[in-house]
């Protein structure tokens, strides 16, 4: 299913600004001078197979990794000048969905919500804590799962809960990492319908990640492809894989959609 149309953004407000990003290991030059803008309320996909440095990218953006030379803006602050205070301040307002959901084994599902509440936002009552939880737990539709175990849930459960855990901190901006990798293509839809509910229901800006064209086609207000430490090419998923571009066809080919 190709992604509606009905969602507004504000294409005169860019939440992240990233100009002429570089990145190497040793000889392995991953980014290679890329541009790219994130509107208010947009879902951008970075489609690319695995090793062309999509998850690079994001950890960049989240100051997770320093690039080598270029600009990275996000909500109005420069990554690579703020101090490390200010950038965790900013992180704050990144929510990252882990490709491994990065839940908390010896936690219960209310515990793993409640901890990024009980260290970054000391000032809430238990009662304040208790409705955040479970508000954010029926944005994902499991809120029954609250008292069980990471090791009780099903793969595409642990996404959502993982999801679920980055709501709750109320991001501005989402960056989901293969969200859908791993997961049967029932599941995979069902992550791909959650992406667009959190766009619509919290008003976030989204970086997905993926090699997955299914993915790509149903949460992404535009696509840009990452081939060889650049993006090739940008637009709907239409204009991207109706290009006469080669290399776009053949990834289009390596692909399956239904």
């Amino acid at each position: 299913m190709a992604k509606s149309n009905t969602h507004i953004i504000d294409r005169t407000k860019r939440v992240i600004s990233i100009r002429g990003l570089h990145k190497s290991f040793g000889t392995n030059h991953v980014l290679r001078g890329i541009d790219l803008d994130i509107f208010q309320g947009e879902n951008v996909v970075v489609l690319g197979r695995s090793g062309t440095g999509k998850s690079v990218l994001i950890k960049i953006i989240a100051g997770l990794l320093k690039p080598d030379s270029g600009s990275v803006n996000v909500l109005g602050n420069d990554v690579e000048r703020i101090s490390y205070r200010e950038l965790e301040k900013l992180r704050l307002r990144i929510g990252f969905s882990f490709q491994s959901s990065a839940l908390y084994d010896s936690m219960t599902v209310r515990e793993n919500l409640e901890f990024p509440l009980l260290r970054n936002s000391k000032h809430l009552s238990t009662q304040q804590v208790r409705q955040a939880v479970e508000k954010a737990l029926d944005a994902v539709g499991l809120s029954q799962t609250i008292n069980q175990w990471p090791g009780e849930l099903s793969g595409g459960q642990r996404k959502r809960i993982g999801i679920a855990r980055t709501l709750i901190m109320q991001p501005a901006i989402m960056l989901y990492d293969e969200p859908t990798a791993g997961l049967d293509p029932i599941t995979s839809m069902e992550i791909n319908d959650l992406i667009n509910e959190v766009q619509e229901r919290f008003n976030t800006s989204s970086i997905i990640i993926t090699h997955d064209l299914t993915c790509a086609k149903s949460t992404g207000d535009r696509v840009a492809v990452l081939l060889d430490g650049r993006f090739v090419k940008q637009g709907s998923f239409e204009e991207v894989f109706t290009s006469g571009d080669e290399r776009i066809k053949s990834f289009y080919d390596y692909n399956f959609i239904t």
